[in-house]
C-alpha cells in the first residue's frame, strides 16, 4: 500500500481528491492507497443522501461564511477543520476477503483501527453504529464507505483538537440517530482525543503497510471533479 500524505487548498479539492484516487485505482492507474489530510478551513460535509436543510443550520453557515459541500459516500453530516486527520483507504475488492461486501470491509477496517488506536492511547475504544469510534461512549470519528467494482473507498475524521463548539452551531439534530446517541446533543456526544496528529498517522501508517510515498496523484481527475461536482450548487444542494 502506497502512502500520500496530502491537503489541497480547499474543501472541495479535499473531498475530489477522494473520489480521484477511487476512479483511478478502479481504471488501474494506481493501487491501494492510504491517504492523509487536515483542512485549513472549517467546512460541513454531508452524506451522499442527506438533505442540507434537515442537517445543517445553513443561516448559522453563511454567517460565518462556512461552507457546506456533500461528500460521495454516505453517512452522517459532519464538520471538519483544523484539529481534525481525515484519512482515505483505498482498497481492493475481493470475492471472498474481508472487503467483498460492505458489512464486511466495515467490520475488517473498524477492527483495524480499533486495534491500533488501543494500543495508541492504551484505553478501551468502541466501535458503536454501524462505523463510529468511541471513547467511554463519546464519538471521535466517523466514517463511510463509497464501492466501485474493484475498489472501494473508506474514509473518515479523527477528532484530535477540533473546536467542538462549531458543531453545535453549524448542525442540526440529525435525521437519523445510531442507538447508542440516546438523542444526546451534539456536545454531550463528541469528544477530542487530545492525541497529536503525527502519533495517530505513523500508528495507521504502519497498521496497513502504508510505508512508501505514492508518486501517483490523479491531478486530472481532481481538477474535473471540482469543476464537475463538487464546487456546484446542483452536487452540494441537490436534496
Amino acid at each position: 500500500m502506497k502512502l500520500l500524505d496530502l491537503t489541497l487548498p480547499s474543501p472541495a479539492e479535499n473531498l475530489a481528491c477522494d473520489e480521484a484516487l477511487l476512479e483511478a485505482a478502479e481504471v488501474g492507474e494506481i493501487e491501494e492507497h492510504l491517504r492523509f489530510w487536515e483542512s485549513p478551513q472549517p467546512f460541513v460535509v454531508v452524506g451522499y443522501a442527506n438533505k442540507v436543510a434537515t442537517e445543517v443550520n445553513v443561516t448559522a453557515c453563511e454567517t460565518r461564511g462556512i461552507p457546506i459541500l456533500r461528500r460521495c459516500s454516505g453517512g452522517g453530516t459532519v464538520v471538519q477543520g483544523p484539529g481534525c486527520l481525515s484519512y482515505a483507504l483505498i482498497l481492493r475488492i475481493t470475492e471472498d476477503g474481508p472487503t467483498r461486501s460492505i458489512s464486511a470491509a466495515n467490520q475488517f477496517i473498524m477492527d483495524r483501527n480499533r486495534t491500533a488506536l488501543e494500543a495508541l492511547l492504551n484505553r478501551s475504544v468502541g466501535i458503536q453504529g454501524h462505523t463510529d469510534l468511541t471513547v467511554e461512549g463519546l464519538k471521535f470519528s466517523g466514517n463511510s464507505q463509497r464501492r466501485r467494482r474493484k475498489f472501494l473507498l473508506f474514509h473518515g475524521t479523527f477528532l484530535l483538537n477540533f473546536d467542538l463548539a462549531l458543531v453545535s452551531e453549524l448542525l442540526l439534530m440529525p435525521a437519523l440517530q445510531p442507538d447508542y446517541r440516546a438523542s444526546r446533543v451534539h456536545r454531550e456526544f463528541i469528544t477530542n482525543l487530545n492525541a497529536a496528529s503525527e502519533a495517530l498517522r505513523l500508528t495507521l501508517r504502519k497498521t496497513w503497510g502504508a510505508m512508501a510515498p505514492t508518486k501517483e496523484v490523479p491531478w486530472s481527475g481532481i481538477r474535473n471533479l471540482v469543476a464537475e461536482k463538487y464546487s456546484t450548487a446542483e452536487w452540494n444542494r441537490k436534496l
